[in-house]
């Protein structure tokens, strides 16, 4: 039975493409009028990329300064130079709005007994700015960061976290991942999980495969009925 829904935080609850788009339609932000989708795909990409490479290489850096040397490479790359511009996504990217599902799909669960958490490659005091700014600090029974063990996902000491915070067995945890990768390293980890494949990309050929699939959370309510 499961009875512990665990959340991956950046693309599952939080719109990561949210700095980008906000900083476009802002006066300041005419730079990226036409080239803010390639810019925040590139920074999201570089950001997963070097978590990868940092936790092959041993050489840990928390995630907010992942996220700073990721922008820079996306900005030099699309040939922006604004100090004020880089501030200021970087200040969006610190609060980025959460997916418009997301509270009432909180709430649902919460009315039904379950126990709910965020497992994230983000630092401590990012993921809490983060929760905090999008009204959602009294959903969470932990949020748990890489912080404590100082590798990324999908290393399996991140995901040992879970068992080792709630005391629980890996096939009595739903694990909720927008990431391809993630949800299968979180599959073949021993998770039941469910892939939010917002983007209608094609399985991950890895070493896991997702039980569930869904465009968006919107149907997690039903599917923990039933677990």
């Amino acid at each position: 039975m499961v009875a512990l829904c665990v959340f991956d935080a950046y693309g599952t609850l939080f719109d990561v493409d949210a700095a980008a788009r906000a900083a476009s339609a802002e006066p300041g932000g005419a730079a990226l009028a036409d080239i803010w989708p390639g810019l925040s795909g590139d920074w999201r990409r570089k950001q997963l990329e070097y978590t990868w490479l940092r936790s092959l290489a041993g050489a840990h850096a928390d995630f907010w300064q992942v996220t700073q040397d990721s922008l820079d490479w996306a900005l030099e790359a699309a040939r922006v130079d604004d100090p004020r511009l880089r501030a200021r996504l970087l200040d969006l990217y610190r609060s980025l709005d959460a997916f418009p599902e997301v509270p009432e799909v909180l709430r649902g669960l919460q009315a039904q007994g379950m126990r709910l958490a965020i497992l994230s490659n983000g630092s401590a005091a990012m993921l809490a700015e983060a929760v905090d700014s999008a009204g959602l600090s009294e959903m969470f029974d932990a949020v748990l960061s890489v912080d404590d063990v100082g590798v990324f996902k999908p290393a399996p000491a991140v995901y040992d976290m879970v068992g080792a915070r709630f005391g629980c067995a890996a096939q009595e945890v739903l694990f909720v991942s927008s990431n391809g990768w993630d949800i299968c390293s979180g599959a073949a980890y021993g998770f039941r999980t469910l892939w939010v494949n917002r983007a209608n990309a094609p399985v991950d050929r890895l070493h896991g495969a997702p039980e569930y699939l869904a465009s968006d959370l919107r149907a997690l309510p039903d599917l923990t009925r039933s677990l």
